[in-house]
């Protein structure tokens, strides 16, 4: 009987934080997305001199708050799955712990030495901001997508890698080592940089023929640009179009993009 009500419990308390198709689900989504946001724009106020000595008190306990709240969520994350060390190692758990960790790292660093050290732990509150891939269950599809375009990707920039070298030596031999291009890497940055459109106007073409290519190489880098986009956007529309992953979480270990007909994780064999 006792075990049937802890399962019961822990079974609701799973569906609230985990799954977001619920009524509960949906209002701890919503009120978690709020306490990330409000965090995360307390430490960046906090980093502006003006508003940290005027502000600094209600700062400090603000942040005592949100890390109280966080590290609620995190234990309360921990006793609504089955296998707890799962999600303590998963990517998410990780983050979960870096954004409550550093605020209890401070206390035992104390001292006019060590203030330093504080302002760095407190920049690793920023990887509450991490926290928000809990949000983004429906895009994971995005991840399939980039991966499958990784190859594409990198075959890719080889072909761009070989034609900055080309260009660049012929920039150097047409600009005679001058106005910039006094080195072969010195022309190849150029040619990285204006391939790219960023366009820094540190190096730049004089002769005539070195205008004439720069011309010519900013035209092509538009056309590059675009390459790599269009090969992403269709990975993503062919991994939206043949999607075959649910999003079911695991109550046992947390992990989610299970088949939609799964009855069993394929990652610790819980029940779904």
């Amino acid at each position: 009987m006792q075990k049937n009500l802890q399962q019961s419990w822990q079974s609701k308390l799973h569906e609230t934080i985990y799954e977001s198709n619920t009524t509960a689900g949906k209002i701890f989504d919503k009120a978690l997305l709020v306490l990330i946001l409000g965090s995360i724009v307390v430490v960046m106020l906090d980093s502006i001199k003006v508003y940290h000595n005027k502000y600094g008190d209600l700062f400090f306990v603000l942040e005592w708050v949100f890390t109280g709240l966080f590290t609620i969520e995190y234990i309360l994350r921990l006793v609504s799955i089955k296998k707890p060390l799962g999600y303590v190692f998963s990517f998410l758990g990780i983050i979960d712990l870096l954004a409550i960790i550093p605020s209890y790292l401070s206390i035992f660093f104390v001292g006019a030495q060590s203030l330093l050290v504080l302002r760095a732990l407190r920049l690793l509150r920023i990887f509450r901001i991490f926290k928000l891939t809990h949000f983004l269950t429906e895009m994971e599809f995005l991840k399939t997508a980039i991966y499958s375009s990784l190859k594409k990707i990198f075959i890719f920039m080889l072909v761009v890698l070989a034609m900055v070298i080309i260009l660049g030596s012929i920039m150097y031999l047409v600009e005679n080592g001058e106005n910039g291009f006094s080195s072969i890497p010195d022309s190849i940055y150029w040619a990285i940089v204006t391939i790219t459109t960023v366009g820094y106007g540190d190096i730049s073409p004089v002769t005539p023929l070195g205008k004439f290519i720069a011309s010519i190489v900013m035209f092509i880098g538009y056309g590059i640009i675009a390459v790599p986009t269009g090969i992403i956007t269709t990975d993503i529309a062919l991994a939206v179009r043949s999607k075959k992953h649910g999003h079911e979480t695991c109550p046992g270990c947390g992990e989610e993009g299970h088949d939609r007909n799964a009855k069993f994780c394929k990652y610790c064999g819980s029940a779904l």
